[in-house]
């Protein structure tokens, strides 16, 4: 009996270890690029239960794509000198879920996701109801797929906001978010 209560100690350990080494910040300094393209996961068909999935999709690449273009990176359809990927986290104090649609195939996603989890919910010491949000945004070189710049915004999930003050809002969080970007003139 010990050695399975051990055994389940141990993985759970390993578990929260693997959690915590996946970083939520990186930079590798001035980016030389002029383009880029959002990564391409495929076609996917959207679950029935995710009616707004593709609005709040469009109006994240449209922030992103305006700030880009601030830094003087163009949009491109594809094959861009950059790929961006991103992606969505939202919680409360119970659970976790993330809109990953755009951020590719790769572990990071689960990792991130329980990251957050668990620093919001099983570590916070908010024991009133919330609901957070928190957007990860990947500056990749396409060639090597090299996360060049990682950043993470969180914020409180505001509900029932009219389509403007939405695209507002994420445009501002998107602003923040690639705020410590710099490209190489």
């Amino acid at each position: 009996m010990k050695f399975v209560t051990y055994s389940v100690l141990l993985a759970a350990a390993l578990a929260v270890a693997g959690c915590s080494s996946v970083k939520t910040q990186v930079d590798s300094g001035p980016i030389a690029a002029r383009t880029f393209s959002f990564v391409n996961t495929g076609a996917k068909q959207p679950p029935a239960a995710a009616d707004t999935r593709a609005q709040v999709h469009q109006m994240i690449q449209q922030a992103v794509t305006k700030t880009m273009a601030g830094k003087g990176v163009t949009f491109v359809s594809s094959g861009g000198e950059l790929t961006v990927a991103y992606l969505v986290i939202a919680g409360n104090n119970v659970t976790t879920t993330s809109l990953n649609d755009y951020f590719g195939y790769g572990s990071d996603a689960t990792a991130l996701v329980e990251k957050v989890h668990s620093e919001q919910a099983v570590k916070g010491d908010n024991r009133n109801y919330f609901e957070a949000g928190t957007l990860v945004i990947d500056i990749m070189d396409p060639r090597t797929s090299k996360v060049l710049k990682r950043s993470t915004v969180q914020s409180s999930i505001l509900r029932n906001l009219p389509a403007d003050a939405r695209q507002a809002r994420i445009q501002s969080l998107v602003d923040q978010t690639l705020s410590g970007l710099r490209i190489a003139k």
